[in-house]
């Protein structure tokens, strides 16, 4: 039987990497760089022979959530001067069937998704940077790496949704015989300064306070009585992964808030799960 050994919540900013930092954005987020390894130290102590990450950058499909079906996924992510970093990972395509069948049998609207080559084994997804970022320190980079699941939250369903999403997503871990990391890839509000490209609005420090405490004081429940009206004028990147985070870990779990920043226009935040 397969279980969740390990469930973390990681930015997606490509600052929060080293290798496609500027020598002035390494200043910016050098607190979020040292949790975020730090994430990935404890993420290889619980050996995970896969991991799922939900991510908001993949394919997007209108009314349904999505789970990567090919056999492999490749990409590739820029820093602001054209430093780059790549990756490559195979995907898990027995959990990711098992994801897909409990999804549909719980009621969510989902797909199956793939790229390229008609045979989905030998098709190659790209890895959207919401995907690379976070498996740059949680074990890409390993050799063997662990296997991936891709997921992606559809935010015109409920919030309640994306919750029995997460409790799926933990019922096909169960029928498996796999170890599994659960990863929520997750930036937050992106309204923290006016020259930036959303410009600025009070909510994004409102909700980064918010669901900084949610998470580290592990009352991830109180996400569902959030208004989307709220999470909007936030423009939050991280409400609808946080929601499966919450439906896949259930009770159960110690929570530690490793560190939040916003050092540019978006809040960064990195926690770590694991079993009580």
């Amino acid at each position: 039987m397969g279980t969740i050994v390990f469930g973390a919540v990681c930015p997606h900013g490509p600052i929060a990497v080293t290798e496609t930092c500027t020598e002035d954005e390494l200043q910016l987020a050098a607190v979020t760089r040292e949790a975020f390894e730090d994430l990935g130290r404890r993420a290889a102590a619980a050996r995970p022979d896969t991991i799922v990450v939900v991510t908001p950058h993949n394919v997007h499909v209108q009314g349904a959530m999505a789970v990567v079906i090919a056999g492999a996924l490749e990409g590739a992510v820029a820093g602001t001067d054209g430093r780059t970093i790549g990756l490559e990972a195979a995907t898990d395509r027995e959990l990711a069937d098992f994801v897909l069948e409990a999804l549909h049998d719980a009621g969510v609207p989902t797909v199956g998704v793939s790229y390229g080559g008609n045979r989905v084994d030998e098709a190659a997804m790209p890895m959207d940077w919401g995907t690379l970022i976070p498996l740059w320190h949680l074990g890409g980079r390993a050799s063997p790496s662990p296997s991936v699941v891709v997921v992606s939250p559809a935010r015109d369903l409920s919030p309640h949704a994306h919750v029995d999403a997460g409790r799926a997503i933990a019922a096909a871990v169960t029928r498996s015989d796999r170890s599994v990391v659960f990863v929520a890839s997750a930036d937050h509000g992106h309204c923290h300064d006016a020259d930036g490209p959303y410009g600025y609005h009070p909510a994004s420090a409102e909700y980064d306070g918010e669901v900084s405490t949610i998470v580290g004081e592990n009352r991830l429940e109180e996400l569902l009585a959030l208004e989307p009206a709220f999470v909007e004028h936030a423009a939050a990147d991280s409400w609808w992964q946080l929601l499966m985070l919450h439906g896949a870990l259930g009770d159960g779990w110690q929570a530690e808030l490793l560190s939040y920043e916003a050092p540019t226009y978006y809040g960064m935040l990195c926690a770590a799960f694991t079993p009580a």
